[in-house]
């Protein structure tokens, strides 16, 4: 009979503060989170004196004397090509806001998981106790050599693009912003699928997106890049538009290559006629917005917990309806991009992650659905096995098409 394993960190019996009842007695939540959600486990054996020679000294220094030699040899003797550091200052956790570093940990190592689950990668949460973009930046540049990428995580807006920027122009690693570009990637690919689906070209929509944040902003450049007809963002001011006096650096830029149309007013001014909605602010849509937009429209209500647009409600009026929501159909979640991105950029050891090379992951995305394409499936699950592979094959043709990969 086998021997039972015991995680020592899971004893059950340890007390809340002042002796009260754990709370794992009330949520599974917290019985599934005791004592953390992963941990480091070896790859190699270690036995006997022969093993222990082997892997640590002396044979380590052998490793050790050929990478100080050959630096690029670091890739093929350690785990850096395959691990990437999941890091968060925890300013703009979920939907939870300001919160800290060590309680944005449980959603840290959450990611973590995801990566090696859905994708294959080594992930390792870093959570600093910092918020300024320089010292960021300088604590990131300084924990790069053990890392094959940098994944930005809930760190708010307008500081995210900025911290983005800076890494990316010292280190020589890929540095990826999952709550830009995922969103982006996942909302790509469901948009395309859905132009499929109605017989519409991306070049024929204008959309209206409902968030000028770190999300808005990097799904509003994809679909320009893309090749949308028209994308107008709107914040809790208005539309994002070149007459306003009021815009960050980050929005007068936006309004640079977005709202092509000239649209000024409300949010609700600019839905009236347009084929998509795209949601990532929160709030409500009034329904009367709604049913103002053009016949066949798609709306993307992707708020969590809450729809800014109810499904029941959306679906009088669209002919595509996605969300952020695991129990409604077509979830824009960014587990079906991140994994593989990472995983196709290590691949090829890409020193960045570049646009084509996201365009490329929403393209193969998309293409994973196939002849399967209906209303209510424009979107693979995050269980489809053939996400991963899909995404991973196309970002690394993509980085080596776009002379970004070194192998």
């Amino acid at each position: 009979m086998a021997a039972e394993i015991v995680n020592p960190r899971s004893d059950s019996s340890t007390d809340q503060e002042g002796g009260a009842e754990p709370l794992d007695s009330f949520d599974p939540a917290f019985a599934l989170h005791r004592g953390g959600k992963m941990a480091v486990q070896a790859t190699v054996p270690v036995r006997d004196k022969d093993d222990l020679s082997l892997a640590y000294t002396p044979g380590v220094a052998r490793v050790c004397t050929a990478i100080a030699d050959q630096p690029e040899l670091v890739h093929d003797y350690t785990w850096k090509s395959s691990v990437v550091a999941v890091v968060t200052d925890g300013t703009a956790v979920l939907g939870l806001g300001d919160i800290g570093p060590e309680a944005s940990l449980p959603v840290m190592e959450g990611k973590a998981i995801l990566f090696k689950q859905f994708g294959g990668v080594d992930a390792v949460p870093i959570a600093l106790n910092c918020t300024g973009v320089d010292e960021i930046v300088e604590t990131v540049v300084r924990l790069a050599p053990s890392f094959g990428g940098v994944n930005l995580e809930d760190i708010s807006a307008p500081r995210c693009f900025e911290i983005e920027r800076k890494l990316q122009e010292r280190v020589d690693i890929p540095v990826f912003h999952d709550d830009q570009h995922g969103t982006a990637v996942v909302t790509l690919a469901a948009l395309r699928n859905a132009a499929r689906l109605t017989a519409k070209g991306l070049g024929d929509l204008r959309a209206v997106i409902s968030g000028a944040g770190a999300a808005g902003v990097a799904i509003a450049r994809m679909l320009v890049e893309a090749g949308i007809g028209d994308v107008a963002v709107a914040d809790r001011k208005g539309v994002v538009s070149a007459d306003r006096e009021d815009l960050t650096p980050v929005k007068r830029e936006l309004a640079g290559f977005t709202n092509k149309a000239g649209i000024t007013g409300s949010l609700e001014d600019a839905l009236a006629g347009a084929d998509v909605f795209i949601g990532v602010s929160g709030g409500t849509v009034a329904e009367e917005a709604v049913a103002s937009m053009a016949e066949g429209a798609f709306v993307f209500a992707m708020a969590n917990p809450n729809p800014e647009v109810h499904p029941d409600v959306a679906h009088k009026y669209a002919a595509v309806v996605a969300t952020g929501r695991s129990d409604f159909p077509n979830q824009i979640n960014n587990v079906l991009a991140f994994p593989g991105i990472f995983a196709g950029a290590l691949q090829v050891r890409a020193s960045r992650i570049t646009e084509g090379m996201k365009i490329a992951a929403a393209e193969a995305l998309a293409g994973v659905v196939g002849d399967d394409l209906a209303a209510d499936y424009v979107i693979p699950s995050p269980f489809d096995e053939r996400v991963a592979p899909a995404v991973t094959a196309a970002v690394a043709a993509a980085a080596r098409a776009e002379g970004v990969a070194r192998r």
